[in-house]
């Protein structure tokens, strides 16, 4: 049976992402998919359109975001599906992590010129609406400059490089994220306050694409369980067959709920298609486990 649901996608209110959330909708209805969620980071923002644009597509929407958080000085991302979205302390959120990243767009903009590049601001406030310069606008950026044509260090993310596939958020792995040269830290809430808030939320914590985050260290999902995460995504865009089925036997020996999630983002992830999570299950068994944590109605 095709796949029908991807519970992990970002819209425009994702500083990395181009599309608004009734164009997701219509996207998702064009590729089949019947039960959605917009997990914008640290925000909430797009919710309410994205139900509306639902109603009228005939798809079933769960309220959701991803929240950036830290485990053991592990970054960590975890969807919070179900969530009253309204509530101040989910606002509080937004608006604490938003001016710690506007606060170190400068930080980048140093760093990124330590790398031997000469970038002003201006190259990065025309991709930019709210003042948060990301990685993935730094590569942008950089890849579009004629004078940076022949950079070395910028060899690998052009057409046919080993990380062109999706080479603006490679660029931002390799050069942004956490230990890289360019990384500007934020102080974000710890695992065991993002499950809390979640759950105050009315919502259901779960951990999106660990293999990603938790690489070599596979391990500490059963810590994480024992804090109270009600799930792991075990289908992504991310894992290896390997890893999907890791997470997926966690998942079942834990009794987690077990979700499917592509991450698409657009331009910054042009090889992640909406849809693309991988499930190698009958998603009838996810949607009667959504049904069951009461994120879906048992109709």
């Amino acid at each position: 049976m095709k796949n029908y649901i991807d519970l992990h996608m970002h819209s425009i209110y994702s500083d990395d992402c181009e599309f608004t959330p009734r164009e997701l909708v219509l996207k998702c209805a064009e590729a089949g998919v019947r039960i959605m969620a917009i997990a914008d980071h640290n925000s909430v923002k797009a919710i309410d359109e994205e139900k509306a644009a639902c109603l009228e597509a005939g798809i079933i929407c769960i309220p959701a975001l991803e929240i950036d958080c830290t485990y053991q000085g592990i970054n960590l991302h975890v969807l919070g599906y179900g969530i009253d979205h309204t509530r101040q302390d989910i606002q509080d959120l937004e608006t604490n992590v938003y001016q710690q990243e506007v606060a170190c767009s400068e930080q980048k903009l140093a760093l990124t010129n330590q790398l031997g590049f000469q970038l002003e601001k201006a190259d990065l406030e025309r991709l930019s609406s709210n003042g948060v310069w990301t990685g993935e606008m730094f590569a942008e950026v950089l890849l579009g400059k004629e004078e940076y044509q022949d950079a070395e260090l910028l060899k690998p993310y052009r057409e046919g490089g080993r990380r062109s596939d999706n080479p603006f958020v490679n660029f931002y792995w390799d050069y942004y994220a956490q230990g890289k040269p360019c990384y500007t830290e934020i102080v974000y809430p710890s695992l065991e306050e993002t499950i809390q808030l979640i759950h105050q939320a009315g919502g259901k914590a779960v951990l999106a694409h660990p293999g990603n985050n938790l690489k070599g260290c596979f391990e500490r999902l059963d810590e994480m369980v024992a804090l109270g995460l009600d799930g792991v995504e075990a289908f992504s865009s991310y894992h290896s067959p390997e890893t999907i089925n890791y997470f997926y036997q966690k998942g079942l020996a834990y009794g987690l709920l077990i979700t499917s999630g592509s991450d698409f983002h657009g331009k910054t992830k042009p090889a992640i298609a909406i849809n693309g999570s991988q499930c190698t299950i009958d998603q009838q068994t996810t949607e009667m486990q959504l049904k069951q944590a009461g994120l879906i109605a048992d109709k």
